[in-house]
């Protein structure tokens, strides 16, 4: 969506170079998912170290030469750095930002002793499996996503993380909620669930731009009371692009394509556009349906 409306924006035809940005994006926000959870591990890391310091004190309390190490053994915690998936992810990706700019380590570290979430599960007795998860999934929700040190430095790093951001928390913090002892995988998702999701993609892209004239044909008169200058251009292209799963891609519900680009436009478009474009595309399968070009076959058929 966002590069359709840069070449809309820009006027250009270099499809393949927009083409490529997104697939850069798209690793980028792989990147920013690894990095987040190569967070975690600094973390115990850092903690580790700290308190491998206090115990050297020469004039170190009971209490730093025998140290709460609640927070390190956590089951969550040590299933990050022990995950074989995300050490070679970290090193196949390059992804050392947290070595090079370990002030950010420090900063949510420092956050993290002062919040209510870790000094209430370090206090507590009780030591399970659901307890460990459950601690976890709060401070990441509660005191490392929120972070604006750390909101700052992903904005500042790649353009393109600003709207990753959410998703990835969002990721993260369900499959921490979906852990499961043994179940090592469950941090690290692949970039593609498969080839044909990164045809998809390609062609999705590549297919509403090139068949510009022929989607924007099929929108021109199903608007009458709407002015084409008047209608955002957000969604113009979700529109667009809606048409195009509709009819260039047999294989994808209809139904699935109107909810997906209803969500988009909530996200990402005018308080009014989500039913707008809700009301177009719903006009439009019907007539699709009733002239029988509505085409789907296997799962689109469902």
């Amino acid at each position: 969506m966002q590069s359709i409306y840069a070449l809309s924006q820009s006027h250009s035809d270099q499809v393949d170079k927009e083409l490529k940005f997104i697939n850069m994006s798209i690793a980028n926000m792989h990147d920013l998912h690894i990095l987040t959870l190569d967070l975690f591990v600094k973390l115990s890391q850092y903690a580790e170290n700290q308190l491998a310091l206090s115990q050297k004190k020469y004039l170190a309390t009971s209490e730093e030469k025998n140290p709460n190490k609640k927070f390190i053994q956590n089951a969550i915690i040590r299933h990050l750095v022990e995950n074989e998936n995300l050490k070679d992810a970290v090193k196949n990706r390059n992804i050392n930002d947290w070595e090079l700019n370990d002030e950010y380590v420090r900063i949510v570290y420092d956050a993290m002793l002062k919040s209510d979430v870790y000094k209430k599960y370090m206090n507590s007795t009780e030591t399970s499996y659901d307890a460990d998860r459950a601690f976890v999934a709060k401070l990441f929700s509660n005191v490392i996503a929120p972070n604006e040190k750390l909101y700052e430095y992903f904005e500042d790093q790649k353009l393109t993380w600003l709207d990753d951001v959410p998703v990835v928390n969002t990721l993260i913090l369900k499959s921490i909620k979906q852990a499961k002892p043994g179940k090592e995988r469950i941090f690290l998702s692949e970039l593609y669930k498969d080839d044909e999701d990164k045809v998809f993609v390609r062609d999705l892209f590549r297919k509403t731009v090139l068949n510009d004239e022929m989607l924007t044909a099929e929108i021109q008169g199903k608007t009458p009371n709407w002015d084409k200058d008047r209608i955002a251009n957000l969604d113009l292209i979700l529109l667009k692009m809606a048409i195009c799963e509709l009819l260039k891609f047999p294989s994808i519900p209809a139904k699935v394509t109107i909810n997906e680009y209803i969500e988009l436009a909530k996200e990402y478009s005018t308080s009014k556009s989500s039913m707008f474009v809700n009301g177009i595309l719903d006009k439009l399968i019907k007539e699709y349906k009733k002239e029988n070009k509505l085409n789907k076959i296997g799962r689109g058929l469902m």
